[in-house]
């Protein structure tokens, strides 16, 4: 059998990641895309203004990597996007640089786009890192259009070939998922006004506007080393989420949903979310701080993406 690397037809990957502070863990995923079946590809790595930690040493260590140094921080799309215009891949991935990827995993990603050009976007497995038999993400429920919140199917899950079964999913991942770079040219690169979270769903709804389906590869496996960088409930990520779900409803949501879903706000979850950090006064503020930008920023209300 003809294997995936000894294809020269096969077409190139730009691989993109972002570094923050951490040239170690980036150091690490870069290793194990070396190790991969899959040789057509080239790597870029964004650092997003980084205040610690020797960033050139990715360049020393690894002299065929792009890195470009942003003068500030882009956030993850914006970090993202800046790789992605410089990428010449036929397919872009972006990674976490706190992942790591098994020889398999960018070849069947490769495959399964080049299978059906209805795809938009595909998302391997993604389990625990320090946790390897543990699901963290394989495919996910869609956004409840009232709660704002869904679900990644088998978070926390033992893996024994429960979801083994490629399929249609709403959202892809934004650890690890690669898109055909014409996908990109049509509907637009990642949108910035998140910064951090949210933003690969309202990326998955633009694509999905367009005419595309994202698929959840089994086949395809990524370990997360998730949190690495700001902690699993800091403020910081209270903040961006609190801000970044009230936009994603406005840009997404219409009509008596939306309506619905602004009244579930008032009365259920802000009370809600008030009472769980009442005890601490940077999460309240953080909170807070993130409903109130939405006030503040009315102009991102435009939608993502018309047909």
């Amino acid at each position: 059998m003809t294997t995936i690397h000894s294809l020269e037809s096969f077409p190139l990957v730009s691989i993109i990641t972002i570094n923050y502070n951490n040239p170690k863990i980036t150091c690490e995923l870069i290793s194990s895309i070396s190790e991969n079946d899959y040789s057509n590809y080239e790597i870029l790595v964004v650092d997003n203004a980084s205040k610690k930690g020797n960033t050139l040493s990715i360049k020393e260590k690894f002299p065929e990597v792009k890195l470009f140094l942003s003068p500030k921080n882009l956030g993850f799309a914006g970090g993202n996007n800046l790789a992605i215009k410089h990428a010449k891949g036929t397919f872009i991935f972006l990674l976490n640089n706190d992942t790591e990827i098994n020889s398999n995993t960018i070849g069947k990603l490769v495959e399964q786009l080049m299978s059906d050009s209805q795809i938009g976007v595909v998302s391997p497995k993604i389990k625990y890192f320090f946790n390897p038999n543990t699901i963290q993400y394989a495919g996910s429920t869609l956004i409840n259009s009232f709660t704002l919140r869904n679900k990644h199917i088998g978070n926390r899950e033992v893996d024994t070939g429960q979801h083994d079964e490629a399929r249609d999913t709403p959202y892809s991942h934004g650890a690890a998922m690669m898109v055909p770079k014409e996908v990109i040219n049509l509907v637009g690169l990642m949108p910035e006004s998140y910064f951090l979270y949210y933003e690969e769903l309202d990326w998955c709804e633009k694509i999905k506007k367009a005419g595309y389906r994202i698929r959840y590869i089994p086949s395809s496996v990524v370990y997360h080393k998730e949190s690495m960088s700001i902690g699993k409930e800091s403020a910081l990520k209270i903040y961006y989420l609190s801000r970044n779900r009230l936009l994603f409803a406005r840009r997404n949501i219409n009509g008596t949903k939306f309506i619905i879903t602004m009244i579930y706000m008032v009365l259920v979850s802000i009370p809600k979310n008030t009472i769980s950090y009442l005890l601490n006064f940077q999460k309240i503020k953080a909170y807070y701080s993130g409903l109130v930008w939405n006030l503040h920023n009315a102009k991102l209300f435009t939608k993502p993406f018309k047909s």
